[in-house]
C-alpha cells in the first residue's frame, strides 16, 4: 500500500474547509465536463462520464452543477471550456518523485503556477520522461468498510473482473486493476451489491521513498501547495510513510 494513498484517506477523513470543499467541487465539475466532450453526454453509454457523476455525488456536488457540466461538455449546452490535459513531472524534498495532472485552459498559467508551487516548497520541475517511468497507470475503486464488509468479501467480488488487488487502507478497502479492466472491476461491485466512493484511472508508484516525520512534512506541504491550485486536478508520489508519522501528522 502505497503512502500516498494513505495520506489521501487521512485527508478524506478530515472535515472538509469551504474553501477546500469549493476547489475540489470546482474540479470534480471539470471532469464531468471533460469526460463529456471526450465521449458524449450519455453516462450509460460513456463510462468514465459515469464514474465522474457518480464521484461528483458521492462528494455532495448540487445535481444542478452536474448537469450543466454533463450538458457543457456534451455540447448540449453553450459556455463550455477548452479544457487542456497536461501532466508536469517533479521531485519533492528528499527525492520523492511527483506527477502532476492539470485540467487547464490556459497552459502558461498552469506552468507557472506548478513551478512556484515547487520551488517555494523545496522542489523542482523535471524533464519529461525522467519521473513517469516510476509509475504505472491503474485503475483504482475505493470501497468504504461498512456494514461488516471484509476484505475477502471485497477480492471475492472482483477476482473475476480483472482486479489485481485490495488493500486495506483503514476506513475502505481500496481495489487495483489494469486501467481498462476499472468498467468490469466497478461493475463486479454493484452486481455484488457492494457500495463504492469512487472508481477512477490513477497512477500508482512502481517503487517509494520512505520518509521520517519532518521528511512528511515537507512533502505533504508541497502536494497542499500543488492541489491549491485550481488547474492542477491530480498529484500522484511515489513517497511511503508509516501509519504512526501519519496519525502524528493527523494530530497537529
Amino acid at each position: 500500500m502505497s503512502g500516498h494513498s494513505k495520506w489521501a484517506t487521512t485527508k478524506h477523513k478530515k472535515a472538509a474547509l469551504d474553501a477546500k470543499r469549493g476547489k475540489l467541487f470546482a474540479k470534480l465539475i471539470k471532469n464531468i465536463e471533460v469526460a463529456a466532450r471526450t465521449g458524449g453526454p450519455d453516462p450509460d453509454a460513456n463510462p468514465t462520464l459515469f464514474d465522474a457523476i457518480f464521484k461528483a455525488k458521492k462528494n455532495s456536488v448540487p445535481n444542478d452543477n452536474i448537469e450543466r457540466a454533463r450538458k457543457r461538455g456534451g455540447g448540449l449546452e453553450a459556455g463550455g471550456a477548452d479544457w487542456q490535459t497536461i501532466m508536469y513531472e517533479g521531485y519533492a524534498p528528499g527525492g520523492v518523485a511527483v506527477l502532476i495532472e492539470c485540467l487547464t485552459d490556459n497552459r502558461n498559467r498552469a506552468a507557472s503556477e506548478v513551478r512556484v508551487a515547487l520551488t517555494r516548497n523545496g522542489g523542482s520541475l523535471a524533464d519529461p520522461g525522467s519521473v513517469s517511468y516510476m509509475f504505472n497507470r491503474k485503475g483504482v475503486v475505493i470501497v468504504p468498510k461498512q456494514g461488516g464488509l471484509d476484505e475477502d468479501t471485497v477480492l471475492m467480488a472482483v477476482l473475476e473482473a480483472g482486479a489485481e488487488e485490495v488493500n486495506d487502507m483503514g476506513d475502505s478497502f481500496e481495489v487495483v486493476s489494469e486501467a481498462g479492466d476499472l468498467v468490469p472491476v466497478r461493475k463486479a461491485l454493484q452486481e455484488a451489491g457492494i457500495d463504492y466512493d469512487s472508481a477512477e484511472s490513477s497512477f500508482l508508484p512502481t517503487m517509494s521513498v520512505p520518509l521520517d516525520e519532518e521528511g512528511a512534512k515537507k512533502v505533504f506541504r508541497l502536494i497542499e501547495a500543488l492541489e491549491d491550485s485550481d488547474d492542477v486536478q491530480n498529484v500522484y508520489a511515489n513517497f511511503d510513510v508509516s501509519d504512526a508519522v501519519l496519525e502524528r501528522l493527523g494530530a497537529e
